[in-house]
């Protein structure tokens, strides 16, 4: 789960980064910052620059929730098969509806 809050912290700083920005320029230009604009505009622009700026981080995410998702596909079908066997021998004996 490193990836995930590498990615996440990134992300984070991203907007506040933007944030930043945003209330500076915005500050420097009219001296009243709407509070509510200026975080709409930082999430675009970090939502923005993350798609580009992140991708490497994003698809070592996405490769490690992969593999994982893998991993238990796998478990579970070995567990599955191995049921299936131990049913197969259970029904190949006699069973009790068999017996007068």
């Amino acid at each position: 789960m490193k990836e995930f809050a590498v990615y996440t912290a990134l992300r984070l700083a991203l907007f506040l980064g933007s944030f930043a920005i945003v209330f500076g320029a915005w500050f420097a230009v009219t001296e009243d910052v709407p509070l509510v604009w200026a975080v709409v505009l930082a999430f675009v622009m970090s939502g923005i620059g993350s798609y580009f700026l992140l991708s490497a981080q994003r698809e070592a995410f996405a490769r490690r929730v992969e593999a994982r998702a893998g991993a238990a596909t796998a478990r579970f079908e070995e567990m599955k098969a191995k049921e299936d066997a131990e049913d197969a021998q259970g029904s190949d004996g006699p069973s009790s509806s068999d017996r007068p």
